[in-house]
């Protein structure tokens, strides 16, 4: 296994260096990545997820490329309007309601999105930082941009379901179905429009294509902010639902500095192929951790290698 950490050219999620682990099996190359944040045993799945890329596969495709959105960070407008422009895209993902900002930051980064992007698509994410009414109220004054959805206003399954009944803003679950004990719990409440997707944190592309076929909701598939090697198995979920009405938040490469791929997954056209990728040799030297960092991420693997065991 190869721990790689590459920087990123603006904060994202609170960040400023992706780290990770890449490893080769005889299915190809797996990424597994899973945010600092997230404990031992919510990183059990992550590693499902890159054993089945290396060792099992992934089902074939129903499509040869996949729509993208592109995502823009929490920025000042000219910045954010230059991604898009960037981009190809004719989707744009915003991220919103992120620490240390307003929501007239949020307006105005909207409005530099919705001017690039023209008739295309926008979107906004939360990250499940408002409350009910300060959802309802953001969404207010955040529509007049034609919104697309809005992917995880608040923190929990029934807060999203309140929003959802009072808004005309479709609503879009995120964390409350990778991070939740009963991603089921989503349909149940009837608290959202559509589900999106992570293959990583969920545990691997069959995984999700389980619990879309349950939940019974349309589909985003999405990134958990990997390399190209991660990317792909977004892509060869993506590629293997058997309907993919919205696009996927799957162009994220181009936030990093650097790649470990010759080829990056990067969109042209709005669209990403449906490829298994391999690292290139010199440019994943070049992305090779240092030592600290290497055996950090060592151990963190030897204590979840220990509970994925224990657990099947």
């Amino acid at each position: 296994m190869i721990t790689f950490a590459i920087g990123l050219k603006n904060r994202f999620r609170g960040i400023t260096v992706r780290e990770g682990m890449l490893f080769e099996g005889p299915a190809g190359w797996a990424e597994w990545s899973p945010f600092l944040d997230y404990d031992d045993a919510a990183s059990v799945s992550w590693l499902r997820a890159a054993r089945e890329a290396a060792f099992d596969g992934w089902p074939a495709p129903v499509r040869s490329v996949v729509p993208v959105n592109c995502t823009v960070p929490a920025i000042g407008p000219e910045k954010a309007a230059a991604i898009v422009r960037a981009s190809g895209c004719s989707t744009a993902k915003v991220k919103v309601a992120e620490p240390g900002q307003t929501l007239k930051d949020d307006l105005e980064r909207l409005e530099a999105v919705r001017d690039a992007i023209g008739s295309g698509q926008v979107r906004i994410d939360a990250n499940g930082a408002w409350s009910v009414d300060e959802a309802l109220q953001a969404l207010k004054e955040l529509a007049r941009f034609d919104l697309e959805y809005v992917e995880q206003p608040c923190a929990s399954v029934e807060d999203l379901a309140a929003v959802r009944r009072r808004t005309d803003v479709l609503v879009a679950a995120d964390e409350s179905i990778r991070r939740a004990e009963d991603p089921l719990l989503v349909k149940k409440l009837e608290a959202a429009d559509i589900a999106v997707l992570k293959v990583q944190p969920i545990g691997g592309v069959r995984a999700c294509l389980d619990i879309a076929e349950q939940i019974g909701l349309p589909v985003v598939v999405s990134s958990a902010l990997e390399t190209s090697v991660g990317i792909a198995a977004g892509v060869a979920l993506a590629a293997a639902l058997p309907e993919l009405p919205y696009a996927c938040g799957l162009a994220t490469v181009s936030m990093f500095t650097s790649e470990v791929v010759a080829e990056p997954l990067l969109p042209i056209d709005g669209f990403l192929p449906v490829n298994r990728l391999e690292p290139d040799p010199v440019l994943l030297a070049a992305a090779t951790a240092d030592q600290a960092t290497t055996a950090k991420w060592a151990a963190r693997l030897a204590r979840v290698e220990a509970l994925k065991g224990s657990t099947g």
